[in-house]
Protein backbone atom coordinates (compact mmCIF):
# COMPACT_ATOMS: atom_id res chain seq x y z
CA UNK A 1 0.00 0.00 0.00
CA UNK A 2 1.19 3.56 -0.69
CA UNK A 3 2.71 5.53 2.16
CA UNK A 4 0.29 7.62 4.20
CA UNK A 5 2.09 10.83 3.23
CA UNK A 6 2.13 10.13 -0.52
CA UNK A 7 -0.87 12.40 -1.19
CA UNK A 8 0.29 16.00 -1.15
CA UNK A 9 -1.67 17.55 -4.05
CA UNK A 10 -5.33 17.00 -4.99
CA UNK A 11 -7.43 18.62 -7.72
CA UNK A 12 -11.19 18.48 -7.10
CA UNK A 13 -13.35 19.05 -10.19
CA UNK A 14 -17.06 19.85 -10.10
CA UNK A 15 -19.88 21.64 -11.88
CA UNK A 16 -20.57 23.87 -8.89
CA UNK A 17 -18.52 25.00 -5.91
CA UNK A 18 -19.63 27.48 -3.27
CA UNK A 19 -19.49 30.38 -2.85
CA UNK A 20 -19.03 30.95 -6.59
CA UNK A 21 -21.88 28.76 -7.87
CA UNK A 22 -24.24 26.93 -5.56
CA UNK A 23 -27.37 25.12 -6.73
CA UNK A 24 -27.31 21.88 -4.75
CA UNK A 25 -25.47 20.27 -1.86
CA UNK A 26 -22.48 19.30 -4.00
CA UNK A 27 -21.31 22.92 -4.08
CA UNK A 28 -20.90 22.99 -0.31
CA UNK A 29 -19.37 19.53 -0.18
CA UNK A 30 -16.58 20.41 -2.62
CA UNK A 31 -15.92 23.71 -0.90
CA UNK A 32 -15.75 22.24 2.59
CA UNK A 33 -13.77 19.15 1.56
CA UNK A 34 -11.09 21.20 -0.18
CA UNK A 35 -10.79 23.49 2.86
CA UNK A 36 -10.56 20.54 5.25
CA UNK A 37 -7.90 18.82 3.14
CA UNK A 38 -5.80 21.98 3.20
CA UNK A 39 -6.11 22.10 6.98
CA UNK A 40 -4.63 18.58 6.98
CA UNK A 41 -1.62 19.85 5.03
CA UNK A 42 -2.74 18.83 1.52
CA UNK A 43 -2.40 21.28 -1.37
CA UNK A 44 -6.03 20.86 -2.45
CA UNK A 45 -7.32 22.97 -5.32
CA UNK A 46 -10.63 23.19 -7.16
CA UNK A 47 -11.53 23.39 -10.88
CA UNK A 48 -14.93 24.52 -12.17
CA UNK A 49 -16.54 26.47 -15.04
CA UNK A 50 -16.60 30.26 -14.95
CA UNK A 51 -20.29 30.97 -15.31
CA UNK A 52 -21.50 34.39 -16.41
CA UNK A 53 -23.05 35.17 -13.04
CA UNK A 54 -19.70 34.87 -11.22
CA UNK A 55 -18.77 38.49 -10.55
CA UNK A 56 -15.15 39.29 -11.38
CA UNK A 57 -15.52 42.62 -9.59
CA UNK A 58 -16.08 40.68 -6.38
CA UNK A 59 -13.63 37.89 -7.18
CA UNK A 60 -10.57 39.51 -8.75
CA UNK A 61 -9.25 36.63 -10.85
CA UNK A 62 -5.82 36.14 -12.34
CA UNK A 63 -5.42 34.87 -15.91
CA UNK A 64 -3.20 31.78 -15.68
CA UNK A 65 -3.63 30.36 -19.19
CA UNK A 66 -4.86 32.20 -22.26
CA UNK A 67 -6.28 30.57 -25.40
CA UNK A 68 -6.32 27.00 -24.15
CA UNK A 69 -7.25 24.84 -27.15
CA UNK A 70 -9.55 21.99 -26.12
CA UNK A 71 -9.99 19.27 -28.81
CA UNK A 72 -13.60 18.39 -29.62
CA UNK A 73 -13.18 15.45 -32.00
CA UNK A 74 -13.95 15.54 -35.70
CA UNK A 75 -17.42 16.44 -36.98
CA UNK A 76 -17.78 17.93 -40.45
CA UNK A 77 -18.28 21.70 -40.50
CA UNK A 78 -17.88 22.00 -36.73
CA UNK A 79 -14.85 23.37 -34.85
CA UNK A 80 -12.13 20.85 -34.01
CA UNK A 81 -11.16 22.90 -30.97
CA UNK A 82 -12.88 25.15 -28.46
CA UNK A 83 -10.77 28.02 -27.18
CA UNK A 84 -10.89 28.70 -23.45
CA UNK A 85 -9.08 30.70 -20.81
CA UNK A 86 -8.22 29.48 -17.34
CA UNK A 87 -8.37 31.96 -14.48
CA UNK A 88 -7.67 31.51 -10.79
CA UNK A 89 -8.79 33.07 -7.54
CA UNK A 90 -8.25 32.28 -3.87
CA UNK A 91 -10.91 33.54 -1.49
CA UNK A 92 -9.64 33.95 2.05
CA UNK A 93 -10.25 30.75 3.99
CA UNK A 94 -11.01 28.71 0.86
CA UNK A 95 -9.00 26.53 -1.51
CA UNK A 96 -7.42 28.05 -4.63
CA UNK A 97 -9.92 27.73 -7.47
CA UNK A 98 -9.37 27.49 -11.23
CA UNK A 99 -12.14 28.68 -13.55
CA UNK A 100 -12.54 27.39 -17.11
CA UNK A 101 -13.74 30.36 -19.15
CA UNK A 102 -15.66 29.96 -22.42
CA UNK A 103 -18.11 32.55 -23.69
CA UNK A 104 -20.47 30.22 -25.57
CA UNK A 105 -20.85 27.37 -23.09
CA UNK A 106 -20.44 29.03 -19.68
CA UNK A 107 -20.44 32.82 -19.65
CA UNK A 108 -23.58 33.28 -21.75
CA UNK A 109 -25.55 30.93 -19.50
CA UNK A 110 -27.72 32.22 -16.66
CA UNK A 111 -27.89 28.81 -14.96
CA UNK A 112 -25.51 26.01 -14.06
CA UNK A 113 -27.72 23.21 -15.44
CA UNK A 114 -30.64 22.62 -17.74
CA UNK A 115 -29.46 23.23 -21.31
CA UNK A 116 -29.95 21.01 -24.36
CA UNK A 117 -26.20 21.09 -25.01
CA UNK A 118 -25.22 20.13 -21.45
CA UNK A 119 -23.29 17.07 -22.70
CA UNK A 120 -21.01 19.39 -24.69
CA UNK A 121 -20.65 21.77 -21.74
CA UNK A 122 -19.58 19.00 -19.38
CA UNK A 123 -17.40 17.21 -21.93
CA UNK A 124 -15.64 20.56 -22.34
CA UNK A 125 -15.07 20.77 -18.59
CA UNK A 126 -13.71 17.20 -18.44
CA UNK A 127 -11.32 17.59 -21.33
CA UNK A 128 -10.53 21.21 -20.54
CA UNK A 129 -9.16 20.42 -17.09
CA UNK A 130 -6.88 17.73 -18.54
CA UNK A 131 -5.58 19.99 -21.31
CA UNK A 132 -4.86 22.62 -18.68
CA UNK A 133 -2.92 20.14 -16.54
CA UNK A 134 -0.83 19.10 -19.56
CA UNK A 135 0.45 22.67 -19.72
CA UNK A 136 0.52 23.45 -16.00
CA UNK A 137 3.58 23.38 -13.74
CA UNK A 138 1.34 22.22 -10.91
CA UNK A 139 0.40 18.55 -11.23
CA UNK A 140 -1.87 16.79 -8.70
CA UNK A 141 -1.32 13.35 -7.21
CA UNK A 142 -5.06 12.65 -7.57
CA UNK A 143 -7.85 14.08 -9.71
CA UNK A 144 -11.16 13.91 -7.85
CA UNK A 145 -14.18 13.97 -10.23
CA UNK A 146 -17.72 14.48 -8.95
CA UNK A 147 -21.00 13.19 -10.41
CA UNK A 148 -21.89 12.72 -14.06
CA UNK A 149 -20.81 16.20 -15.14
CA UNK A 150 -17.17 15.16 -14.66
CA UNK A 151 -17.59 11.46 -15.46
CA UNK A 152 -15.57 11.74 -18.68
CA UNK A 153 -12.41 12.75 -16.80
CA UNK A 154 -11.52 9.16 -15.79
CA UNK A 155 -12.56 7.99 -19.28
CA UNK A 156 -10.33 10.52 -21.07
CA UNK A 157 -7.41 9.72 -18.74
CA UNK A 158 -7.56 5.98 -19.49
CA UNK A 159 -8.05 6.33 -23.26
CA UNK A 160 -7.17 9.61 -24.99
CA UNK A 161 -4.36 10.41 -22.53
CA UNK A 162 -3.17 6.89 -21.72
CA UNK A 163 0.22 7.56 -23.37
CA UNK A 164 0.63 11.11 -22.10
CA UNK A 165 3.82 11.27 -20.03
CA UNK A 166 2.31 13.59 -17.44
CA UNK A 167 -1.35 12.61 -17.25
CA UNK A 168 -1.10 8.83 -17.54
CA UNK A 169 0.49 8.68 -14.09
CA UNK A 170 -2.35 10.51 -12.34
CA UNK A 171 -5.07 8.30 -10.80
CA UNK A 172 -8.64 9.56 -10.72
CA UNK A 173 -11.37 8.97 -8.17
CA UNK A 174 -15.07 9.44 -8.82
CA UNK A 175 -17.69 10.44 -6.25
CA UNK A 176 -21.35 9.53 -6.77
CA UNK A 177 -23.35 12.22 -5.00
CA UNK A 178 -26.67 11.05 -6.47
CA UNK A 179 -26.90 8.07 -8.82
CA UNK A 180 -30.35 9.11 -10.03
CA UNK A 181 -28.82 11.84 -12.18
CA UNK A 182 -26.66 10.29 -14.90
CA UNK A 183 -26.75 12.70 -17.83
CA UNK A 184 -28.90 14.68 -20.18
CA UNK A 185 -30.95 11.77 -21.53
CA UNK A 186 -33.57 9.53 -19.93
CA UNK A 187 -31.41 6.54 -19.08
CA UNK A 188 -34.42 4.57 -17.83
CA UNK A 189 -36.15 4.55 -21.22
CA UNK A 190 -33.19 4.28 -23.58
CA UNK A 191 -33.49 1.45 -26.13
CA UNK A 192 -31.12 -1.52 -26.27
CA UNK A 193 -29.79 -0.19 -29.58
CA UNK A 194 -28.90 3.14 -27.98
CA UNK A 195 -27.68 1.71 -24.68
CA UNK A 196 -24.19 2.89 -23.73
CA UNK A 197 -22.06 0.19 -22.12
CA UNK A 198 -19.52 2.86 -21.22
CA UNK A 199 -16.62 1.19 -23.02
CA UNK A 200 -17.01 2.57 -26.53
CA UNK A 201 -15.00 5.55 -27.80
CA UNK A 202 -16.16 8.90 -26.42
CA UNK A 203 -18.13 10.64 -29.15
CA UNK A 204 -17.00 13.96 -30.57
CA UNK A 205 -18.53 16.95 -28.80
CA UNK A 206 -20.78 17.85 -31.75
CA UNK A 207 -21.82 14.28 -32.55
CA UNK A 208 -25.45 13.68 -31.53
CA UNK A 209 -24.32 10.34 -30.11
CA UNK A 210 -22.66 12.19 -27.21
CA UNK A 211 -26.10 12.77 -25.67
CA UNK A 212 -26.66 9.03 -25.51
CA UNK A 213 -23.43 8.27 -23.69
CA UNK A 214 -23.75 7.75 -19.96
CA UNK A 215 -21.16 9.96 -18.27
CA UNK A 216 -21.95 8.48 -14.84
CA UNK A 217 -21.35 4.92 -16.05
CA UNK A 218 -18.04 5.96 -17.63
CA UNK A 219 -16.85 7.65 -14.47
CA UNK A 220 -17.56 4.48 -12.49
CA UNK A 221 -15.83 2.21 -15.01
CA UNK A 222 -12.65 4.18 -15.58
CA UNK A 223 -11.91 5.74 -12.18
CA UNK A 224 -9.29 3.97 -10.08
CA UNK A 225 -11.67 4.10 -7.11
CA UNK A 226 -15.28 5.16 -6.60
CA UNK A 227 -17.15 6.36 -3.55
CA UNK A 228 -20.61 7.41 -2.49
CA UNK A 229 -21.36 9.91 0.24
CA UNK A 230 -22.38 7.37 2.88
CA UNK A 231 -21.67 3.74 3.76
CA UNK A 232 -25.29 2.65 3.52
CA UNK A 233 -25.83 4.28 0.12
CA UNK A 234 -22.76 2.44 -1.22
CA UNK A 235 -24.55 -0.82 -0.36
CA UNK A 236 -28.03 0.29 -1.44
CA UNK A 237 -26.91 1.10 -5.00
CA UNK A 238 -25.85 -2.52 -5.48
CA UNK A 239 -29.56 -3.40 -5.57
CA UNK A 240 -32.13 -2.90 -8.37
CA UNK A 241 -34.24 -0.71 -6.05
CA UNK A 242 -31.56 1.96 -5.72
CA UNK A 243 -29.12 1.09 -8.51
CA UNK A 244 -30.73 3.12 -11.32
CA UNK A 245 -29.85 0.40 -13.90
CA UNK A 246 -26.20 0.52 -12.84
CA UNK A 247 -26.52 -2.02 -10.01
CA UNK A 248 -25.02 -4.88 -12.06
CA UNK A 249 -22.02 -2.76 -13.02
CA UNK A 250 -21.55 -1.57 -9.44
CA UNK A 251 -21.81 -5.12 -8.14
CA UNK A 252 -19.13 -6.15 -10.64
CA UNK A 253 -16.84 -3.32 -9.51
CA UNK A 254 -17.73 -3.34 -5.81
CA UNK A 255 -14.13 -4.04 -4.75
CA UNK A 256 -13.28 -0.43 -5.66
CA UNK A 257 -16.51 1.08 -4.24
CA UNK A 258 -16.45 2.80 -0.84
CA UNK A 259 -18.69 5.01 1.29
CA UNK A 260 -17.60 8.20 3.06
CA UNK A 261 -20.10 10.31 4.98
CA UNK A 262 -20.13 14.02 4.24
CA UNK A 263 -19.42 16.49 7.00
CA UNK A 264 -20.36 20.06 7.77
CA UNK A 265 -18.18 23.08 8.42
CA UNK A 266 -18.31 23.48 12.20
CA UNK A 267 -16.81 26.96 12.02
CA UNK A 268 -19.71 28.12 9.83
CA UNK A 269 -22.48 26.11 11.47
CA UNK A 270 -21.97 26.99 15.12
CA UNK A 271 -24.87 28.10 17.34
CA UNK A 272 -22.37 29.82 19.66
CA UNK A 273 -21.26 32.29 16.97
CA UNK A 274 -23.90 32.18 14.20
CA UNK A 275 -24.78 35.79 13.35
CA UNK A 276 -28.12 34.78 11.84
CA UNK A 277 -29.60 33.73 15.19
CA UNK A 278 -31.64 35.84 17.59
CA UNK A 279 -29.60 34.43 20.48
CA UNK A 280 -26.41 32.37 20.49
CA UNK A 281 -26.12 29.31 22.71
CA UNK A 282 -24.27 26.03 23.30
CA UNK A 283 -25.10 22.68 24.94
CA UNK A 284 -24.58 24.26 28.37
CA UNK A 285 -26.89 27.21 27.70
CA UNK A 286 -29.81 25.52 25.97
CA UNK A 287 -32.36 27.68 27.80
CA UNK A 288 -31.30 30.56 25.57
CA UNK A 289 -32.44 28.54 22.55
CA UNK A 290 -36.07 29.42 23.38
CA UNK A 291 -35.45 32.99 22.20
CA UNK A 292 -34.71 31.62 18.73
CA UNK A 293 -38.00 29.74 18.76
CA UNK A 294 -40.04 32.86 19.49
CA UNK A 295 -38.03 34.75 16.84
CA UNK A 296 -38.84 31.95 14.38
CA UNK A 297 -42.52 32.05 15.29
CA UNK A 298 -42.56 35.82 14.81
CA UNK A 299 -40.76 35.52 11.45
CA UNK A 300 -43.46 33.16 10.17
CA UNK A 301 -46.42 34.92 11.79
CA UNK A 302 -47.21 32.06 14.18
CA UNK A 303 -48.46 32.16 17.76
CA UNK A 304 -45.42 33.10 19.86
CA UNK A 305 -45.14 30.46 22.57
CA UNK A 306 -41.84 28.68 23.27
CA UNK A 307 -43.64 25.73 24.88
CA UNK A 308 -45.29 24.69 21.58
CA UNK A 309 -43.26 22.06 19.69
CA UNK A 310 -42.24 23.29 16.24
CA UNK A 311 -41.82 20.77 13.41
CA UNK A 312 -39.78 21.79 10.38
CA UNK A 313 -38.87 20.85 6.83
CA UNK A 314 -35.83 22.45 5.18
CA UNK A 315 -34.92 21.48 1.64
CA UNK A 316 -36.20 21.26 -1.89
CA UNK A 317 -39.80 20.28 -2.51
CA UNK A 318 -39.20 16.98 -4.26
CA UNK A 319 -40.76 13.50 -4.19
CA UNK A 320 -37.36 12.02 -3.24
CA UNK A 321 -37.56 13.85 0.09
CA UNK A 322 -40.67 12.02 1.25
CA UNK A 323 -43.04 14.97 0.91
CA UNK A 324 -46.00 12.63 0.40
CA UNK A 325 -45.39 11.14 3.87
CA UNK A 326 -44.94 14.57 5.43
CA UNK A 327 -48.23 15.87 4.03
CA UNK A 328 -50.01 12.63 4.97
CA UNK A 329 -49.18 13.11 8.66
CA UNK A 330 -49.24 16.91 8.89
CA UNK A 331 -53.00 17.38 8.58
CA UNK A 332 -53.96 15.13 11.53
CA UNK A 333 -51.03 16.49 13.57
CA UNK A 334 -52.07 20.09 13.03
CA UNK A 335 -55.73 19.25 13.65
CA UNK A 336 -55.33 17.14 16.79
CA UNK A 337 -52.06 18.28 18.41
CA UNK A 338 -50.81 21.60 19.72
CA UNK A 339 -47.92 21.81 17.26
CA UNK A 340 -46.60 24.21 14.65
CA UNK A 341 -44.91 23.60 11.29
CA UNK A 342 -42.46 25.74 9.32
CA UNK A 343 -40.94 25.16 5.90
CA UNK A 344 -38.26 26.73 3.71
CA UNK A 345 -37.12 25.61 0.25
CA UNK A 346 -38.32 25.75 -3.34
CA UNK A 347 -39.35 23.09 -5.83
CA UNK A 348 -42.43 21.46 -7.31
CA UNK A 349 -45.43 23.73 -7.78
CA UNK A 350 -47.70 20.85 -6.75
CA UNK A 351 -46.17 20.80 -3.27
CA UNK A 352 -46.25 24.60 -3.03
CA UNK A 353 -50.03 24.49 -3.57
CA UNK A 354 -50.43 21.92 -0.79
CA UNK A 355 -48.37 24.11 1.55
CA UNK A 356 -50.53 27.13 0.73
CA UNK A 357 -53.68 25.14 1.53
CA UNK A 358 -52.22 24.06 4.88
CA UNK A 359 -51.31 27.66 5.65
CA UNK A 360 -54.86 28.77 4.84
CA UNK A 361 -56.36 26.05 7.05
CA UNK A 362 -54.00 26.59 10.00
CA UNK A 363 -52.74 30.20 9.73
CA UNK A 364 -51.36 30.37 13.29
CA UNK A 365 -49.81 26.92 13.11
CA UNK A 366 -48.18 26.84 9.67
CA UNK A 367 -45.45 29.07 8.25
CA UNK A 368 -44.12 28.60 4.72
CA UNK A 369 -41.32 30.06 2.61
CA UNK A 370 -41.44 28.02 -0.64
CA UNK A 371 -38.27 29.54 -2.08
CA UNK A 372 -34.57 28.89 -1.46
CA UNK A 373 -33.10 31.07 1.28
CA UNK A 374 -29.58 31.29 2.70
CA UNK A 375 -30.16 32.66 6.21
CA UNK A 376 -33.62 31.38 7.20
CA UNK A 377 -32.52 27.73 7.59
CA UNK A 378 -30.15 28.79 10.40
CA UNK A 379 -33.04 30.26 12.39
CA UNK A 380 -35.07 27.12 11.71
CA UNK A 381 -32.25 24.89 12.97
CA UNK A 382 -31.96 27.03 16.10
CA UNK A 383 -35.67 27.58 16.73
CA UNK A 384 -37.48 24.44 15.60
CA UNK A 385 -37.58 21.34 17.78
CA UNK A 386 -37.99 18.54 15.23
CA UNK A 387 -36.73 18.20 11.64
CA UNK A 388 -38.79 15.94 9.35
CA UNK A 389 -36.72 13.84 6.90
CA UNK A 390 -38.64 10.72 5.72
CA UNK A 391 -36.73 10.46 2.42
CA UNK A 392 -37.39 7.75 -0.17
CA UNK A 393 -33.61 7.65 -0.64
CA UNK A 394 -30.83 9.93 0.56
CA UNK A 395 -27.23 9.44 -0.61
CA UNK A 396 -26.00 11.33 2.45
CA UNK A 397 -28.05 14.32 3.50
CA UNK A 398 -26.65 17.46 5.09
CA UNK A 399 -29.75 18.93 6.72
CA UNK A 400 -29.85 16.34 9.51
CA UNK A 401 -26.22 17.13 10.39
CA UNK A 402 -26.86 20.87 10.46
CA UNK A 403 -30.06 20.39 12.47
CA UNK A 404 -28.33 18.22 15.09
CA UNK A 405 -25.53 20.77 15.40
CA UNK A 406 -28.17 23.27 16.56
CA UNK A 407 -30.15 20.88 18.79
CA UNK A 408 -33.03 20.38 16.35
CA UNK A 409 -33.88 16.68 16.55
CA UNK A 410 -34.27 14.81 13.24
CA UNK A 411 -36.89 12.18 12.47
CA UNK A 412 -35.44 10.17 9.59
CA UNK A 413 -36.07 7.11 7.51
CA UNK A 414 -33.14 4.68 7.74
CA UNK A 415 -31.91 5.08 4.18
CA UNK A 416 -28.50 6.12 2.87
CA UNK A 417 -26.68 8.67 4.98
CA UNK A 418 -29.70 9.31 7.20
CA UNK A 419 -29.36 5.86 8.73
CA UNK A 420 -25.59 6.28 9.05
CA UNK A 421 -25.69 9.60 10.87
CA UNK A 422 -28.79 9.55 13.09
CA UNK A 423 -28.98 7.05 15.94
CA UNK A 424 -32.40 6.13 17.31
CA UNK A 425 -32.95 7.49 20.82
CA UNK A 426 -33.20 4.95 23.64
CA UNK A 427 -35.12 6.44 26.60
CA UNK A 428 -33.69 3.85 28.99
CA UNK A 429 -30.01 4.43 28.26
CA UNK A 430 -30.51 8.07 27.13
CA UNK A 431 -28.35 7.32 24.09
CA UNK A 432 -29.15 8.36 20.54
CA UNK A 433 -29.52 11.54 18.50
CA UNK A 434 -32.95 11.32 16.86
CA UNK A 435 -35.84 9.09 15.85
CA UNK A 436 -35.51 6.48 13.11
CA UNK A 437 -37.98 4.32 11.17
CA UNK A 438 -37.36 1.81 8.36
CA UNK A 439 -40.31 1.29 6.03
CA UNK A 440 -41.51 3.93 3.59
CA UNK A 441 -44.87 4.05 5.33
CA UNK A 442 -46.93 6.97 6.69
CA UNK A 443 -47.96 5.05 9.80
CA UNK A 444 -44.38 4.25 10.77
CA UNK A 445 -43.49 7.88 10.21
CA UNK A 446 -46.51 9.11 12.17
CA UNK A 447 -45.60 6.82 15.07
CA UNK A 448 -42.11 8.34 15.26
CA UNK A 449 -43.50 11.88 15.22
CA UNK A 450 -45.85 11.02 18.09
CA UNK A 451 -42.95 9.35 19.91
CA UNK A 452 -40.86 12.49 19.48
CA UNK A 453 -43.68 14.72 20.73
CA UNK A 454 -44.12 12.50 23.78
CA UNK A 455 -40.38 12.68 24.50
CA UNK A 456 -40.54 16.48 24.10
CA UNK A 457 -42.99 16.62 27.03
CA UNK A 458 -40.25 15.33 29.34
CA UNK A 459 -37.96 18.34 29.35
CA UNK A 460 -34.89 16.80 31.00
CA UNK A 461 -34.94 13.79 28.69
CA UNK A 462 -35.41 16.07 25.67
CA UNK A 463 -32.51 18.22 26.80
CA UNK A 464 -30.29 15.13 27.04
CA UNK A 465 -31.31 14.17 23.50
CA UNK A 466 -30.45 17.67 22.27
CA UNK A 467 -27.04 17.58 23.96
CA UNK A 468 -26.34 14.17 22.38
CA UNK A 469 -27.18 15.56 18.95
CA UNK A 470 -25.16 18.75 19.39
CA UNK A 471 -22.07 16.84 20.52
CA UNK A 472 -22.10 14.43 17.54
CA UNK A 473 -18.93 14.72 15.45
CA UNK A 474 -19.62 15.15 11.76
CA UNK A 475 -16.91 17.70 11.12
CA UNK A 476 -15.23 17.89 7.72
CA UNK A 477 -11.89 17.26 9.40
CA UNK A 478 -13.06 13.73 10.17
CA UNK A 479 -14.45 13.20 6.65
CA UNK A 480 -11.34 14.65 4.99
CA UNK A 481 -9.17 12.15 6.84
CA UNK A 482 -11.32 9.37 5.36
CA UNK A 483 -10.91 10.87 1.89
CA UNK A 484 -7.13 10.80 2.30
CA UNK A 485 -7.34 7.06 3.02
CA UNK A 486 -9.60 6.70 -0.03
CA UNK A 487 -7.05 8.52 -2.21
CA UNK A 488 -4.34 6.16 -0.96
CA UNK A 489 -6.44 3.19 -2.07
CA UNK A 490 -6.85 4.79 -5.48
CA UNK A 491 -3.08 5.18 -5.79
CA UNK A 492 -2.66 1.52 -4.95
CA UNK A 493 -5.35 0.39 -7.42
CA UNK A 494 -3.80 2.62 -10.10
CA UNK A 495 -0.42 0.96 -9.57
CA UNK A 496 -2.05 -2.46 -10.06
CA UNK A 497 -3.71 -1.25 -13.27
CA UNK A 498 -0.35 -0.06 -14.58
CA UNK A 499 1.12 -3.52 -14.03
CA UNK A 500 -1.83 -5.54 -15.36
CA UNK A 501 -2.98 -3.16 -18.08
CA UNK A 502 -6.60 -3.64 -17.01
CA UNK A 503 -9.01 -0.71 -16.77
CA UNK A 504 -10.81 -2.12 -13.76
Amino acid sequence: MAKSNSISKVLIVGAEVSPYASVGGQARVLSYLSKALRELGVDARVFMPKFGFIDEKEYKMELVHKNLAVPTGHVKNRPKELICNVKSYTLEGYAPTYFLENMEYYEKRANVYGYSDDPIRWALLSRGVLEFLRKSDWVPDIIHANDWHTGLIPNFLKTVYEDDIKLSNIPSVFTIHNLAFQGNFDHKNVSEMEFDDGRSVISAFFNKRLKMQNFMRRGIIYASAVNTVSETYSREILTPEYGERLDNLLMELRSKLFGIVNGIDYSEFDPQTDKFLAKNYNPSTLKSRALNKTALQKEFGLAEDSSIPVLAYEGRLDLQKGLDLIFAVLWPLLRDFNVQFVQVGGGSGHYVEILKKLKAMFPEKVGIHPLPNFTLPRLIFAGADIMLMPSRFEPCGIVQLEAMRYGCIPIVRATGGLGDTVKDFNPDTKEGTGFVFKGYDKWQFFAQVVRALETYRHKEIWKKLQVNAMKSDFSWEKSAAEYLKFYEKALYFHSLEAVSGDIV
